[in-house]
């Protein structure tokens, strides 16, 4: 059986009766609904995993309102874009129209200025922006644009939620109509739905279009991990679920557990996943998470992303384990990842201080008269190739950026930084 549209799509709702789920935002005297009905609505950010009503809900916002309805999608869209919709948007107001509705995808993935661009826009109530995100706002949404939004969070479909979508799929699709059905176990079906409405309806019709006769299909369990083994990878390597399952592999690695490091490494080789980006973030794992605790780290990594782009697979497979596993059972520290981000502040907050005149090289004589480089002690020609001198601006002489964790190895070059600074490292 086929048809031109999916399942999702067709079974999308058309208004706030139909829709399903999310009824602290949408049931009769909710907050959001109470927004929509009075027509006065606040640009707003919608938070939620994938497949929970976003987009379908901006959609019926729009219907609702009868407003002009635009749309990006932050993945493909950038600042020329957002410019023109707002330009076209501001073209259609009149003296008493209701603003135009902006719903942006994935708003999460545009960048600062991206989102700056729309800043504008937003206050001065060009238009009302929809943003829909799978992340926290509050890290990926820049603070002057989510300070002009209402965030509403969306949950995850309940089992009965998802018992309802089937059950209306089954009853008012035209397609599915045409099938008979018998659902005599769907603890399978909800379970790899995940909560999820649009992988909900993917998973059901890729059960029914792998049954070809004309008899009742007999929905079970085991029939339904069946087919779903034989016809997909259950992995999504371009969409939400690619960003959750590396997002797991990392924390399981940082948290020491081999085991769960590497049940999400086999899910995403299993699901096709780019071995050369899986390489990569152990790369960035062993200098974020693992650093000096055990500094051996990030050459095995560099040395596993060098190999599994030579080797590629099956065999890459190996050596992307052995490394895991090593970061995984490795000791942790973070502390060079927390003395750059420190220092970074500090730069923005005090400025381009100037370089000490010691510090700085003098290869004019015009230099050397202002007295560029005067009094610098080289290191080498002190024992232990060690001088006691300043090489911060005086403003933050003594400010200490890396604080050593707490792990023999950092224990260590603890007592040598205390063994050449004394009291000036005060760790």
């Amino acid at each position: 059986m086929s048809h031109n549209q999916p399942l999702a799509e067709r079974m999308r709702p058309r208004s706030l009766d139909d829709y399903i789920g999310q009824q602290h935002l949408v049931e009769k005297g909710a907050v959001l609904r109470n927004a929509i009905e009075s027509g006065r609505l606040p640009s707003l950010i919608l938070w939620g995993p994938p497949g929970v009503g976003k987009t379908t809900l901006a959609h019926i916002i729009s219907h609702e309102l009868d407003r002009p309805f635009y749309t990006l999608s932050a993945i493909n869209s950038g600042v020329k874009d957002v410019r023109e919709v707002i330009n076209k948007a501001s073209k259609t107001q009149f003296f008493d129209t209701a603003n135009p509705i902006l719903f942006i995808d994935e708003i999460h993935r545009f960048s600062k200025s991206q989102q700056d661009s729309l800043l504008g826009a937003v206050e001065n109530g060009t238009v009302t922006l929809i943003g829909a995100t799978t992340e926290n706002p509050s890290f990926e949404v820049i603070s002057p644009l989510l300070s002009r939004c209402q965030v509403y969070v969306l949950k995850s479909l309940e089992a009965d939620d998802l018992r309802l979508l089937l059950q209306r799929a089954l009853e008012k699709d035209t397609v599915m109509k045409k099938v008979s059905v018998s659902i005599e176990e769907d603890e399978a079906l909800l379970r790899f739905s995940s909560g999820d409405a649009r992988k909900l309806y993917n998973v059901f019709e890729i059960i029914l279009n792998a049954h070809t006769s004309d008899e009742t299909i007999v929905i079970t369990n085991k029939m339904v991990t069946k087919t779903l083994q034989e016809n997909i990878a259950l992995y999504d390597k371009d969409g939400e679920q690619h960003y959750d399952i590396i997002s797991a592999f990392i924390k399981s690695i940082r948290g020491s557990d081999p085991n769960a490091a590497i049940y999400w490494l086999a899910r995403m080789l299993e699901g096709g996943e780019d071995i050369v980006f899986i390489a990569r973030r152990l790369l960035i794992s062993a200098s974020e998470d693992v650093g000096l605790a055990n500094p051996n780290a990030l050459l095995l990594a560099q040395t596993c992303f060098d190999s599994v782009r030579v080797l590629g697979m099956p065999e890459a497979r190996i050596i992307l384990a052995e490394t895991t596993v090593y970061l995984a059972t490795s000791p942790k520290s973070n502390s060079t990842y927390l003395a750059i981000n420190e220092a970074i502040r500090m730069v923005k907050e005090t400025g381009n201080l100037p370089v000490p005149l010691h510090l700085r090289n003098a290869p004019t004589s015009l230099m050397e008269k202002l007295d560029y480089g005067k009094g610098y002690k080289y290191s080498h020609d002190f024992p232990g190739h060690f001088a006691d001198q300043d090489f911060m601006p005086q403003e933050i002489t003594n400010k200490n950026f890396w604080k050593p964790a707490d792990n023999p190895k950092e224990e260590q070059l603890k007592k040598q930084m205390y063994a050449l600074w004394k009291s000036r490292y005060s760790f």
